[in-house]
């Protein structure tokens, strides 16, 4: 294990996620306890119990609660995030967000209400660099 810190949210799988491939679409409603990487579709509503990666190709219509957070791609409808969220710069999202953190970079288009629950503000940044497991 490195010592090194852990800059982005999907460096700390504790295990392997769940991953809906960028062929593959999902009807219907989604529930894991660990985390999920999600470079296809899901239309419906989602529990995700642990990290949540929509890659740039990825899109999620509905509902989805999870622990944290980090949007690349396409959300339509609640995202609701115990912990942090992260929206990168080609996120494209319509609808309320709810996060007890949140860090946005520069170019994400959100489309709807945020909310933050913590009490710190909303994080802007310029992205730097594209997450291997998030490129689409």
């Amino acid at each position: 294990m490195s010592d090194f810190p852990r800059r982005r949210l999907l460096d700390r799988f504790a295990a392997a996620p769940s991953l809906i491939a960028s062929n593959a679409r999902l009807v219907g409603d989604f529930e894991t306890d660990g985390a999920l990487l999600l470079n296809g579709q899901i239309t419906g509503n989602g529990r995700v119990g642990g990290e949540l990666g929509i890659s740039q190709g990825g899109r999620w219509d509905g509902e989805v609660r999870a622990q944290r957070a980090v949007i690349a791609g396409h959300m339509h409808g609640t995202l609701i995030v115990a912990e942090k969220l992260e929206i990168g710069a080609s996120a494209r999202i319509s609808g309320r967000v709810t996060a007890k953190q949140i860090a946005m970079a520069r170019g994400a288009i959100i489309d709807g209400e945020l909310a933050v629950t913590g009490s710190q503000p909303i994080i802007e940044f310029d992205e730097k660099r594209l997450h291997p497991s998030l490129e689409g």
